[in-house]
């Protein structure tokens, strides 16, 4: 069996915290700002609505969360996966697990993601189109890109991997 079908994703509990912010501590200077890491630790903390972890085996090796805007947008936050593991499914395996749970919830008309310039094809290959931009936008000089999901495009695959 591959090792990334034995992923399992659940939702976060505080014991994760330490494991997501080193995490976080390796996808910098990449992907995020050293100085974003005091925003992270505040969502974990206080901000939180629904996070996810991705375990492989009993280490998580990644996070991704959700938010809901005034009832009726779903929003795709705080996307991480150990930089060791990325470009094998893990990310897009816990992001159609987040679409799935979003379009579940009576009432989300919509689903969007910010993302930067280094991501933002990522979203792309999984049904999101940019509906925004602005240069420069990020901590780290990065480019904002706001996506929506293409809810009549690309559908996600039936598999039970999410389980």
């Amino acid at each position: 069996m591959n090792e990334i079908e034995t992923i399992k994703i659940r939702e976060y509990q505080s014991n994760d915290r330490a494991q997501l912010l080193e995490i976080f501590k390796l996808n910098v200077p990449k992907y995020f700002s050293a100085n974003e890491i005091d925003t992270f630790k505040d969502y974990l903390d206080h901000k939180i609505e629904q996070y996810f972890v991705v375990e492989l085996g009993k280490t998580v090796v990644g996070g991704g969360g959700i938010n809901i805007d005034m009832g009726h947008t779903g929003r795709i936050n705080w996307d991480l996966i150990d930089p060791n593991l990325q470009g094998q499914g893990i990310g897009q395996k816990l992001l159609h697990y987040r679409i799935r749970l979003l379009k579940s919830i009576k009432g989300i008309s919509s689903i969007m993601v910010s993302t930067s310039q280094l991501t933002y094809k990522f979203y792309e290959k999984n049904g999101f189109v940019v509906c925004d931009f602005i240069k420069k936008y990020w901590a780290n000089g990065g480019d904002l890109y706001a996506m929506k999901y293409d809810q009549v495009g690309n559908p996600l695959p039936n598999g039970n991997w999410y389980l």
